[in-house]
């Protein structure tokens, strides 16, 4: 090789080993964070502050055949006044879940095993107000009612998905990727919303494909919907429909691309 190549040689090198770590650190770096999709957390320690002065802390969601737990101030009651907690029931209006006694510092703490799943509001008022206000919630003239919102998830087992399946399309017509949040179903329909709970954490997504084929799991997550819920393998989640009972089922998403 003559003398005159040697400048562009080594030109041509310095460039390479400056590009090579270049692409590595772009091989190694992590995927992009899936956007929000409704993500949100509880805090336990915030109460609801209500209009006369009241204040109600409860999670913002529970398993069904766990303790849900409430704490709060009730305008008006006394140390030893009896409390009534309630939950809004569609048809028969407020029905009462627990009931407390006011404490020395004017607080009660009740609680009571969710049995089913639904979605609800819960208040609490003194004993002597709740059979009045009960009947009057069913009456459309109440308008929306003053509580705190509270779902009871059933429980689902679950497992995630998608290395593999990466750039493919799913049952829905969606593209696989790192950042689709969803869920495979077996049977509901493409686009139905689901509302998911775990640790605190609450996640609304669509159904985006089929699955899963594992007998005894309920859900398939993406793997952006398994890491905004902190699921790393196999494992037990809150899950219910978004939509209310004999609502029309939501259309299925449009194919990407």
């Amino acid at each position: 090789m003559s003398k005159t190549n040697l400048p562009k040689l080594g030109a041509a090198l310095c460039a390479l080993l400056l590009a090579v770590p270049g692409v590595a650190a772009a091989a190694d770096a992590p995927a992009s964070a899936p956007s929000s999709g409704g993500l949100s957390f509880s805090d336990p320690d915030a109460p609801t502050v209500f209009a006369d002065g009241s204040t109600l802390t409860a999670p913002l969601g529970q398993l069904v055949g766990d303790t849900v737990t409430v704490h709060g101030t009730v305008a008006g009651t006394r140390p030893g006044d009896a409390v009534t907690v309630q939950r809004l029931d569609p048809a028969a209006g407020w029905t009462t879940v627990a009931t407390a006694t006011v404490a020395a510092d004017g607080s009660y703490d009740a609680s009571w095993k969710a049995d089913h799943a639904e979605k609800t509001t819960l208040r609490a008022v003194a004993a002597g107000q709740a059979t009045t206000a009960t009947r009057a919630a069913g009456t459309a003239a109440q308008g929306p009612s003053e509580g705190r919102a509270l779902t009871l998830y059933r429980r689902a087992k679950v497992t995630w998905y998608g290395p593999g399946f990466y750039g493919h399309r799913t049952a829905c017509g969606l593209r696989m990727s790192r950042s689709l949040l969803g869920v495979a179903h077996k049977t509901l329909p493409c686009g139905t919303l689901v509302d998911l709970y775990k640790d605190g954490r609450t996640l609304t997504v669509p159904v985006v494909d089929r699955g899963p084929f594992r007998k005894g799991t309920s859900y398939d997550l993406t793997a952006a919907t398994a890491r905004a819920l902190g699921v790393a393998a196999t494992t037990t989640i809150g899950a219910v429909r978004s939509a209310p009972a004999g609502a029309a089922p939501a259309p299925a998403p449009a194919p990407a691309g």
